[in-house]
């Protein structure tokens, strides 16, 4: 049977969306405390994305991984884990993930596991893009947002890097699941199909973005 989107929002769910807006909402305010009022329109913007972006990357993202790396529970061949890797961080006695955990992060990626339940446990495809997001990513839209404000044209070259990789990581998410017919994937409604391929598109914006500053 299908269902609505209302099934599908929930508590956790509001929150989540809620704490997307504080961040953006941040970042707008930092670009006002930071940069001077003279500061090009579309320099703006990309701060005020880039911001954003390292904030979704270092605390949404990097309590995905913290949950991968430091919450688990002991085996069970009986009970059903929605991702099954024998031998994760050296060990084939133990699984790894969000389900295994109780915290607020846990809660977050056990609402996004609905929609693709590779993020419910450590799939080695999905822990190894979000290192390099986290880590490599989140830093250097950081630095972006530091050059910004300097007015360091080295920046320009750097937007496009960054943009360049979002773009592959959303690729190499989603296309082992294009190859496979969705086996993790739920594509069975709007809550699901088109939300959450928001961060594809987010991404391809953030490049239509850097061409137009490049433009300009």
């Amino acid at each position: 049977m299908a269902t609505s989107i209302l099934d599908h929002i929930d508590q956790t769910t509001i929150l989540s969306l809620f704490a997307v807006v504080v961040l953006l909402l941040s970042s707008y305010t930092l670009s006002l405390r930071v940069l001077s009022p003279s500061t090009p329109r579309s320099l703006r913007i990309l701060f005020i994305w880039h911001f954003f972006d390292f904030l979704i990357h270092t605390i949404f993202e990097g309590s995905f991984l913290y949950n991968c790396f430091f919450s688990s529970q002991p085996y069970d061949p009986a009970v059903s884990h929605p991702v099954i890797m024998s031998n994760f961080l050296n060990t084939s006695q133990h699984v790894y993930g969000a389900k295994y955990a109780d915290n607020w992060a846990s809660k977050l990626w056990m609402v996004y596991a609905q929609a693709d339940r590779r993020w419910a446990g450590a799939d080695l495809t999905v822990v190894s893009l979000e290192l390099l997001t986290v880590l490599g990513a989140g830093p250097l839209a950081l630095w972006i947002c530091w050059g910004i404000v300097r007015k360091d044209w080295r920046v320009n070259f750097w937007m496009v890097v960054l943009a360049t990789g979002e773009l592959y990581g959303g690729f190499m998410t989603f296309c082992p699941e294009w190859l496979t017919g969705n086996l993790n994937l739920d594509t069975s409604n709007f809550m699901f199909l088109w939300v959450r391929n928001m961060v594809v598109k987010k991404n391809f914006e953030a490049k239509q973005q850097e061409k137009a500053r490049k433009k300009n």
